[in-house]
Order: C-alpha cells, then sequence, then structure tokens
C-alpha cells in the first residue's frame, strides 16, 4: 500500500472589475479527497498597497507566495505588475518556489493579474477573471452577467452561487473584498497588452 498524501482539492476564486469598483470573491471550502475539511476558509487576503489576493491550492503554498508578493510591491513601489512579474520569475526559476501548488489572482485599483507557477503572468481581457477547480463555472456565469445591469458586487455573488452549485470543491460560503477602480496611473513599467 502507497503512502499517498491526501489530494487537496481548490476552490473557486472571482474577480469582477465593473462600474467603479473591483471584487474578488472566494468560497470556504476545503476538501481532502471526498472529505470536506472546512466551511468557512478565508482564501482572499488585502495585501498592503490595497492590492486584492485571492488563491487556489495548497494553503500553506498561498500563504508563502502572498509573503512574497508582499515583498515585491514594497521593492516596486507598489507597482502591481512589475511585483507579479519579478514575483512569477523566482516562482519558475527557484527550487524552492517550482514545487509550490497553487494559482493566484491579484488585482488594485488598475489591473487584474492571475499568476501561475509555469511563469504566466495574465491579464484578462474583459473585466473578469476566475480560477481554481470552480473557476471556469464562475468565469462563464460572470461573463453571462456582465452586460447586465448588476454591479460588480451583484455578478461576483451570483457567478459564486452558479459555481457552487456545479463544482462539488466549491460551496455558497463567500467571502468579498471590495476596492474602488480608479484611472490608470501613467505607466512605469512594460506595457501590460505584451504579457
Amino acid at each position: 500500500m502507497q503512502n499517498e498524501k491526501p489530494n487537496w482539492h481548490g476552490t473557486t476564486i472571482l474577480s469582477v472589475r465593473k462600474g467603479g469598483k473591483v471584487i474578488i470573491a472566494g468560497d470556504g471550502q476545503v476538501s481532502a479527497g471526498s472529505t470536506i475539511v472546512k466551511h468557512n476558509a478565508r482564501k482572499i487576503r488585502r495585501l498592503s498597497n490595497n492590492v486584492l489576493i485571492g488563491f487556489a491550492g495548497s494553503t500553506a503554498d498561498a500563504f508563502t507566495l502572498s509573503e512574497r508578493l508582499e515583498e515585491k510591491l514594497e521593492r516596486y513601489s507598489g507597482q502591481l505588475m512589475r511585483s507579479c512579474v519579478e514575483l512569477a520569475k523566482d516562482w519558475r526559476q527557484d527550487r524552492y518556489l517550482r514545487r509550490l501548488e497553487a494559482m493566484m489572482l491579484a488585482t488594485d485599483a488598475t489591473i487584474t493579474l492571475m499568476l501561475s507557477g509555469d511563469g504566466n503572468v495574465l491579464q484578462p481581457e474583459f473585466g473578469v477573471a476566475a480560477i481554481g477547480s470552480g473557476g471556469n463555472y464562475a468565469l462563464a456565469a460572470a461573463m453571462a452577467l456582465y452586460e447586465t445591469n448588476e454591479d460588480a458586487e451583484q455578478i461576483a455573488r451570483k457567478a459564486m452561487n452558479i459555481a457552487a452549485r456545479i463544482c462539488v470543491y466549491t460551496n455558497e460560503q463567500i467571502i468579498l473584498e471590495t476596492l474602488d477602480v480608479k484611472e490608470p496611473p501613467e505607466k512605469t513599467f512594460e506595457k501590460t497588452d505584451e504579457i
């Protein structure tokens, strides 16, 4: 009999940017194999410099990445794009970081980014982005609701509830964080459309 670690399944994290607000929403379920371990885990964080993050995957790995991102934000004067690119470089090149099993959504008042361990830093084309086991369900629902009169929070809540009805690793214990959206500042780093 092999001694295997339990298969920890992720979550659903969704970001919606609309009408002067950006929201990151996450569900609260943590599962180990077919067992629900926790119903109200907090998978979104507000970092210094008015940055919101949401993570899917191993909790310890996600905390490691959020600490690293916070260090980068301090080093690069709160520039989210540059900080995420530098974190992704480290994540891909560092032997320890390469083993981390997590994905992250990071957003500030001007930009939303998806980060993964293979070095990707992606800016979604539209005002929505999602990661995790129920991410595709939440993304599809949010995109369908985006053209309605619903605001960012209403879209996020409805899309997350739809994902919870479809994905067995997502529940309806939704936690939201909100930032006011501002006009983008003058760019001080590479053009975002090249990433």
